[in-house]
């Protein structure tokens, strides 16, 4: 550094505590960081921190990005850096890792990569930088679940940066695309790894009571995967749904309420059996498999709101048209024939 005498010395960021440096790299933004990456090799390492994009994954991937995508992300590193090749289903002509062109469960890894290379490149050893810039530029197709009316899928993701939305494919006897219009509040990260074909496993059963709100499997024929849907748990019909007296929680057999279908309807409830660790239903209602418990308040709201936005979709093409009374005044009316 060069020392001019009465103009002090000139520093550089590297001069600075270990600490404070790192105070300072902690509020740039990602475009900020990799702008100051360029300076020289060791802010080009430091900037690539896992710690400082770990707080920005969080900030934006965190509603859509959860365990089961950070391990798919794993096993495309570890893949990376392996550079085996896997069979059919490693696509290694365009540097891809998955593929989409499989079934399950035969796709590999349950996502997909498009150029893997940097990987090995720029972005070797920076996990979280690497993930964040995968996301961002659509190459990673992500596992997740998405809202379709009042039942949640997974799919695979791939988001555009340019219109903020993302697109995304689902496995319906082969992968097909659902569309390229889905927005941030109609998905979510999967809150639990279970494939959408496996059958969830169950830990929950016997401690359910009416008034509990669940997550629950559910699919029109057994040849396809499952779709999650919400209820309440419900009173067995001998009970009068005094709390005081009440002993549904005990009792062998389980009623799951479906509040977004009429009292008549047959598709209102399900009765399961809570000893029956296998799939359950018929093709009139469906066929119900693993069941959740919702803890979050926030979730069971977001359920409600769905529930109310769908009660009010289904009302618009009833409501009832009143002419105009200047109208009607020019029809006498003479009764009923």
């Amino acid at each position: 550094m060069e020392n001019n005498e009465g103009k002090g010395v000139n520093k550089s960021l590297l001069d600075l505590p270990e600490t404070a440096l790192d105070c300072i790299l902690k509020w740039l933004s990602p475009i900020e960081l990799c702008v100051v990456s360029m300076v020289c090799a060791s802010l080009r390492d430091r900037c690539g921190s896992n710690h400082l994009w770990e707080k920005h994954m969080k900030f934006k991937w965190g509603s859509v990005i959860g365990e089961v995508a950070y391990k798919e992300w794993q096993c495309h590193v570890t893949k990376a850096k392996e550079g085996t090749l896997l069979g059919d289903t490693f696509t290694n002509l365009n540097g891809s890792l998955g593929s989409l062109s499989g079934t399950w469960p035969d796709l590999y890894l349950g996502s997909y990569l498009q150029d893997c290379g940097n990987l090995n490149g720029q972005f070797s050893n920076k996990f979280m930088k690497a993930l964040y810039f995968s996301l961002e530029t659509g190459r990673f197709w992500f596992p997740a679940q998405f809202y379709k009316g009042l039942t949640i899928y997974n799919g695979l993701f791939s988001y555009d940066s340019k219109s903020d939305i993302f697109q995304a494919r689902q496995h319906n006897g082969g992968w097909r695309f659902l569309g390229k219009n889905i927005g941030w509040d109609m998905m979510r990260a999967p809150p639990v790894d279970t494939p959408p074909y496996a059958l969830h496993i169950n830990d929950c059963f016997h401690d359910l009571k009416p008034g509990d709100h669940v997550e629950i499997q559910r699919r029109g024929i057994t040849e396809t995967h499952y779709g999650w849907r919400y209820g309440v748990i419900g009173h067995m019909e001998s009970c009068n749904g005094n709390e005081n007296y009440c002993e549904c929680q005990h009792n062998e057999e389980l009623v799951v309420e479906f509040k977004q279908y009429p009292e008549a309807s047959y598709m209102r409830k399900v009765i399961l059996n809570r000893r029956k660790t296998e799939e359950q239903g018929s093709r009139a209602t469906g066929f119900f498999g693993g069941i959740r418990k919702l803890h979050n308040h926030h979730h069971i709201h977001l359920w409600n709101n769905r529930l109310t936005a769908e009660a009010l979709r289904m009302m618009e093409p009833r409501l009832y048209y009143a002419p105009p009374v200047e109208a009607v005044a020019q029809y006498p009316i003479h009764g009923h024939r």
